[in-house]
């Protein structure tokens, strides 16, 4: 079992030198889950605890806060995928002006030596730390030899295409809709997650119900406004779906909103938890001349969606997507 704590003071009474990795593991994409497998291979093979320090908020919102990203992953979503990794602890480090000033030294000194006792420290080729980030590997082996802690450095994991799988990469076929480039970086659908919220009933009177959820967080990455196949991940189980995302011009509405009609059950699931798991980007968002011309393509937007489902489970049934 995991555990997690915040601003922790230090690594848990009884537990000796850990193996520690660093990182703000936006994603917790297939190049994170390498190095947290090779984390927890490490730490069982040398009877340690595997230990993940992280970070909150985003580094760059403290240091460039015009620079900032936004995110793959929420605060309470990488915390759920660590769960999954089979770590020991996971400690999130408020980030703040104050830890973004450390020098190298001093945060390895102060940070992963005084708290985490660090026995052992996994990166990534391209980690950097400290000030401007201006601990590179070399530093960080230097400090490992002249401290008596041991560093690993982990070559990146390659995309189909040869490029190294990064957050940076799957941000940008996000925002392309390329929702199975993304899929093939996280190993995983990309996914919206909330509560689900009263709407006003308009898909109910058409023959399309939704579950409609509240706009996420300004920090989490939203695709193109338009209409997707989606895998509905609710509290009875899962079931497919079309999500329309985006405003509802045929109404006039110009607000963003996220409503998913579900298939093959029917259910409000009203203050429920749910997540979206979106698979493929079926149109734009386009206004029609009236309800009869929506509904007409809604059918068509339902039979694309099934067929994008059915060709997903087909494809999974028989083996991984290429």
């Amino acid at each position: 079992m995991t555990s997690v704590w915040s601003d922790p003071v230090g690594l848990p009474i009884g537990e000796s030198g850990a193996v520690i990795t660093v990182g703000t593991f936006d994603g917790v994409h297939r190049g994170h889950h390498d190095v947290l497998a090779r984390l927890a291979a490490l730490a069982a093979t040398t009877e340690r605890p595997s230990v993940v320090v992280t970070f909150e908020p985003h580094p760059l919102e403290v240091v460039r806060p015009s620079a900032a990203p936004p995110l793959l992953t929420l605060h309470d979503e990488k915390l759920e995928m660590f769960a999954q990794c089979g770590v020991s602890y996971v400690a999130v480090l408020p980030f703040t002006p104050t830890l973004a000033s450390y020098e190298a030294e001093q945060f390895v000194d102060a940070v992963l030596i005084e708290r985490f006792r660090v026995a052992e420290l996994l990166v990534g080729h391209d980690h950097g730390f400290g000030r401007g980030r201006l601990g590179d590997i070399d530093v960080l082996k230097a400090l490992g030899a002249s401290r008596g802690f041991g560093v690993t450095v982990l070559p990146p994991v390659h995309a189909a295409n040869g490029d190294a799988i990064s957050s940076t990469a799957i941000r940008a076929a996000i925002l392309q809709g390329d929702l199975l480039t993304a899929a093939a970086g996280l190993g995983r659908a990309y996914s919206l997650a909330g509560t689900v919220i009263r709407g006003d009933q308009r898909g109910r009177l058409i023959g399309y119900p939704t579950l409609n959820l509240p706009p996420p967080s300004v920090r989490k990455l939203l695709p193109p406004d338009g209409v997707y196949a989606v895998r509905v991940q609710t509290p009875q189980g899962p079931f497919g779906g079309m999500l329309n995302l985006g405003p509802r011009p045929t109404f006039g509405d110009t607000s963003r909103r996220i409503e998913t009609h579900v298939f093959d059950v029917t259910h409000d699931w009203y203050g429920a938890p749910i997540r979206l798991d979106l698979i493929a980007r079926i149109r734009d968002t386009k206004p029609f001349s009236g309800i009869d011309a929506l509904r007409a393509q809604l059918a068509l937007d339902e039979v694309a969606a099934r067929g994008t489902l059915q060709g997903l489970a087909t494809a999974t049934s028989t083996g991984p997507l290429s």
